[in-house]
């Protein structure tokens, strides 16, 4: 259903394959009890997003064990159409996501040593805003 605004909400499912679709997205975490946003490079593995950082990042230990928001989008300003997908979730570190993961992420990755995020995908929301793909009326219906 379209707001008054023209954004159509979007299923769990659908914001989960839009998402597969996006390379950068960005994460909210606390800092310094403040709240701060990092643009990432990502890939959606199952129900997880996976964030790949430098080994010893302070985005490591900013979202270790930490309940953060990550939002990927594909928007058109000049068109004003496109979807955005927010997603809340707790987020845990580990040294190796699995090889489907590792090899998405390579090309953010190379000669890092990097670590990773998870974020469990526990909330995930969406909207569609503009006209929408002939593909995908029965998402924004």
């Amino acid at each position: 259903m379209r707001s008054a605004d023209g954004a159509a909400g979007l299923t769990r499912a659908e914001c989960l394959r839009l998402m597969r679709t996006a390379a950068v997205g960005r994460i909210v975490f606390t800092e310094q009890a403040l709240p701060a946003v990092a643009p990432v490079g990502f890939v959606v593995d199952g129900e997880d997003v996976v964030i790949p950082v430098p080994r010893g990042s302070g985005l490591v230990t900013a979202t270790r064990g930490a309940i953060v928001a990550f939002q990927a989008d594909d928007l058109d300003a000049a068109g004003r159409t496109g979807w955005s997908v927010t997603v809340i979730g707790r987020a845990r570190i580990v040294r190796d996501p699995g090889e489907r993961a590792r090899e998405a992420l390579r090309s953010w990755t190379a000669g890092t040593g990097a670590e990773f995020i998870l974020v469990s995908c526990r909330r995930v929301t969406g909207q569609r805003v503009g006209a929408v793909p002939a593909g995908d009326r029965e998402t924004a219906a």
